[in-house]
């Protein structure tokens, strides 16, 4: 019984192995591709902060129409 429980749940059937490594290679792959991404959408969302005051500082007195 024991031996057929193993065998269904993946056993060790080198193909089946092999797939798994490819899979965990795969999660560990976008796992840093996500920590690169957040790290840059932070770096961004910084500079469009800082940007945000720069633009606060101009003094419009009333917005102008695009097209008149």
């Amino acid at each position: 019984m024991a031996k057929a429980l193993l065998g269904y749940v993946g056993g060790s059937d080198p193909r089946i192995l092999s797939e798994m490594r490819r899979l965990q290679q795969r999660v560990q792959d976008l796992e840093s591709e996500l920590i690169r991404i957040q790290a840059e959408n932070d770096a961004l969302y910084a500079a469009a902060h800082h940007g945000d005051s720069l633009l606060d500082s101009i003094d419009v007195p009333q917005a102008e129409p695009a097209l008149a």
